[in-house]
């Protein structure tokens, strides 16, 4: 019915503009596209969008919303029919409302995270290849989004099967898969029943051809984990390193560099002045088939989370970004997990 093309920008609520314009801008090597009194807006230099992350000053600092660019301005007509059918929270925003945006639908997904959805978008300059520009960790472009719900199973259901998502990798809390080899992930006519037999702790869930544009994992929810930027190469990633500390930002490296397991990313996770959570990384693989069948990681597997064996600060795991309300502006209250179980509707 529809084509979410892709990962397009992020809002991020932040209680200090001019800490969070050090932190992005000086240290990291993010592009001021635009500045207004209580928003600052940022590229990166592989990007045609205008922007890909939006700091917006407020009292608590949290997430705003998530972006995804469609195919077609009918799309966005066709995604707001599933969410009156679903029950979910939404609402149009006209064109101008939003800095460099067309028409544009703003809704809660079924667990409340703050999704915003857009066809019409204003251009920039493509600065791929000014390297005289180059600076900070060198971040090329916005790649994705990791989120925290109580229901992982219930959220795949609803991404894959109303919104189109298709899973490249999960992380599976049973060691071993519930049914027969031959319905195994080796065989990609029934791929699919893996995935949906397995308990699932965590889902990557793309639409661009490449490991994720969303990922949800098991936690208190709804909350943000962290947004990806794809970095130019592993040397930039510790570049940032090397910047952070000498600006006296050592603090905001939360984990890494490392690689993963999962999606095979070389990564370094940082938090900002708020403790908004970025992963900068590069590495992941290419997926171009959709019947591609997902890979299947053992939750008790420590290579998934980092290849090399090293156990992720106890930050990584408990600390995350509450989300926005579309309508109140509000943060919205979170619950505890439901690790196992079957989703609580039925498609």
């Amino acid at each position: 019915m529809f084509n979410i093309l892709r990962t397009a920008h992020v809002e991020f609520r932040v209680t200090d503009l001019d800490a969070s314009k050090r932190f992005y801008v000086d240290a990291l090597g993010f592009i001021i596209i635009h500045e207004e009194k209580d928003r600052l807006y940022l590229g990166c230099y592989e990007e045609r969008d205008l922007y890909s992350l939006v700091l917006r000053k407020t009292e608590k600092p949290g997430l705003g919303h998530l972006a995804f660019k469609v195919e077609s301005e009918s799309d966005l007509d066709a995604i707001a029919k599933v969410a009156q059918e679903d029950g979910l929270k939404h609402k149009w925003m006209n064109k101008g409302e939003k800095l460099g945006m067309g028409r544009t639908l703003a809704m809660q997904d079924p667990h409340g995270i703050p999704l915003h959805f857009f066809y019409e978008v204003e251009r920039r300059e493509w600065l791929l290849q000014r390297y005289d520009l180059y600076r900070g960790a060198r971040i090329q472009r916005i790649d994705h989004y990791n989120c925290q719900v109580p229901d992982c199973r219930r959220a795949y259901e609803w991404y894959t099967k109303r919104m189109g998502f298709h899973g490249s990798e999960y992380t599976a809390a049973n060691d071993v898969p519930k049914i027969p080899g031959e319905l195994s992930a080796k065989n990609p006519a029934h791929a699919w029943k893996v995935i949906e037999t397995d308990d699932l702790w965590a889902t990557w869930l793309h639409r661009k051809p490449n490991v994720h544009d969303i990922a949800m994992m098991n936690g208190i929810g709804p909350r943000l984990h962290h947004v990806g930027w794809w970095a130019y190469d592993r040397l930039s990633i510790l570049d940032a390193c090397d910047m952070l500390a000498s600006v006296g930002m050592v603090d905001s490296i939360e984990r890494g560099p490392g690689r993963h397991g999962l999606s095979n990313a070389f990564f370094l996770y940082l938090r900002d002045p708020d403790k908004n959570r970025i992963e900068i990384y590069c590495g992941d693989y290419l997926l171009t088939d959709w019947d591609m069948p997902p890979v299947r990681w053992s939750i008790n597997d420590k290579r998934r989370a980092t290849f090399w064996g090293h156990l992720p600060p106890k930050s990584w795991f408990e600390e995350a970004s509450l989300v926005e309300d579309i309508t109140t502006g509000d943060l919205l209250s979170t619950s505890d997990p439901k690790f196992f179980g079957k989703p609580s509707f039925v498609i």
